[in-house]
């Protein structure tokens, strides 16, 4: 009986790990709201947005399927349709019914979309770089790129 009680207890974090892991939380939620008021304030844009905008100017012909979009821009696929109906009503998004699949729905980059992306680039990155990329030796960041990573592939 004692045996299966240790099993059921959890590997606590020690004053080091704990530490580490409240950094983690507050600079994460830190830089996530600095990169996104920062965006907001330039361009009228949110990170979802922002990153929505991305996905589709790297894809073939600037369109996605929206459900492939969703799991790229890491939202549900309802949180995806409520954000693209806010990029659709600033024009920067159209949707548009699949040739291949009538029940499909792609997400497609308009040209103005394509321009406020290139503008909010241009400020977004020296956000990253101020908030970021600059703050942390170039070991340092090769770290946080390796774990972060390993903890992407692990949530999939």
């Amino acid at each position: 009986m004692g045996r299966l009680r240790d099993m059921d207890e959890p590997r606590w974090l020690d004053a080091a790990e704990q530490g580490h892991w409240r950094a983690y939380l507050e600079g994460s939620s830190r830089l996530w709201e600095r990169l996104d008021r920062d965006l907001k304030a330039a361009h009228g844009l949110t990170m979802p947005e922002y990153e929505i905008l991305v996905r589709l100017s790297e894809a073939p012909g600037r369109r996605l399927r929206m459900a492939e979009l969703a799991a790229m821009a890491y939202q549900s696929r309802s949180r995806l349709s409520h954000t693209c109906s806010r990029l659709e009503n600033k024009g920067l998004v159209r949707r548009e019914a699949c040739p291949d699949d009538k029940r499909g729905i792609n997400a497609v980059l308009t040209d103005e979309g394509f321009a406020v992306l290139e503008q909010a680039a241009k400020s977004h990155v020296q956000t990253v770089r101020a908030h970021l990329i600059d703050l942390v030796s170039p070991e340092e960041l090769e770290v946080i790129g390796k774990a972060f990573t390993r903890i992407a592939a692990r949530a999939e």
